[in-house]
Parts: C-alpha cells; structure tokens; sequence
C-alpha cells in the first residue's frame, strides 16, 4: 500500500514537472501544448509589451494585447472545478473514503493538458466520453481500449485532496465497482471506476 502511493505521488509530481517544464520551454515547445488560438494571442501580447519597453507609444496596446490573452487562455479554468452540468461540486459525504483503487478511461481534446495539437474537439470528446461511459457500466476494460492513452482499469490508491474538485468528487462518492460518468478535469475527460 505504501509501495502504490509513493508510486502515486511520485507519478504526479513528474507529471507536473513535466508539464512546467514544456510551459517554460521554447516558444516550439510550448506551441504544441497550448490551443492554437491561444499561441497567436500570446505573441500578440509578447510584440505589444516589446513594442512598450522600447518606448514606442503602444504602452497602452501592451495593456489590451496582455488583457486580451487572459480571457483566451482561462477558457479551461473551470476544467475539474464544476460538474459537467457547471453546478459546483458539494462536498463529500462523510462516509466518503479517505482513499480509493480505481482506473480511469481518459478522453482528451485540444488543449487539455498533454494533448497532442490535433486532438478532437472538446465537443466531440464530450460525445465520444458519453459514449465511453456507457460501455464501461457493462465493459470497463473495453472502454480503457478504446480510451486514449493514459487509459487504465487500474491506477492504483490515491488518497483525498489531490485530485480537482470534480474528479474527486466522482471519484470518491461511487460505491465500490461504481463508473461515473465523463467529468472534464485540466487532463481530458475522465470517466473513473472505483476498485476499492
């Protein structure tokens, strides 16, 4: 049990060096992470603010150009932090575990996190996801085939307060052998079930 949380922590914490890693990187790098859209608009920024350090009169246009890339790049704020339906996520039970086994079928679309740059779209990710959810109910390891890569029937334990709201909500309300459906985390859409 000890073996499968070190392996579980250890795992994140790579993931997220990983993926400041290629936030950080050069600016080929960090293409391929970003949404498409959101790539063009960081540039736009980046000459408006160089055009304003060197004293030309675009200070101001620096300002709108960086005002203008807030709103494009927090379009996956809320990724993991409402339910699907964009309620909040209630607190859990108190009969809640304070850890779980369980396996995820993963379903990612441009720009979630470690998506490739020709991912679906989030809309036919929601649609195959849905799908994928109605397959695991009656064939969990057949959904994780058909799931993208990250897919697995099973994880391993995680314990509460590392995963996002939503996910963790899913998560850790099933019964055991429960699937829920697609919630959207930072990562894709997962569709989770509970082992343990």
């Amino acid at each position: 049990m000890q073996r499968s949380t070190a392996v579980i922590y250890t795992l994140f914490f790579a993931g997220a060096v990983a993926f400041v890693i290629a936030q950080s990187g050069p600016k080929g790098r960090a293409a391929t992470t970003a949404p498409a859209d959101a790539g063009a608009a960081v540039d736009a920024a980046a000459d408006a603010t160089a055009a304003a350090d060197d004293g030309d009169a675009g200070a101001d246009a620096g300002v709108e150009a960086v005002q203008e890339v807030v709103p494009e790049l927090a379009v996956r704020s809320d990724a993991g932090v409402t339910l699907l339906s964009g309620e909040a996520v209630p607190g859990l039970p108190a009969e809640a575990p304070k850890k779980v086994r369980f396996g995820v079928v993963l379903v990612q679309y441009r720009g979630a996190q470690g998506a490739p740059p020709n991912a679906r779209s989030k809309e036919a990710a929601l649609a195959l996801a849905r799908e994928l959810a109605e397959v695991a109910k009656t064939d969990f390891k057949g959904a994780v085939g058909k799931g993208d890569k990250g897919s697995t029937d099973d994880l391993g334990y995680i314990p509460r307060g590392v995963l996002e709201p939503a996910p963790e909500y899913e998560l850790f309300s099933l019964p055991k052998g429960g699937v829920s459906g697609p919630v959207d985390t930072p990562r894709g859409f997962w569709i989770t079930r509970r082992i343990e």
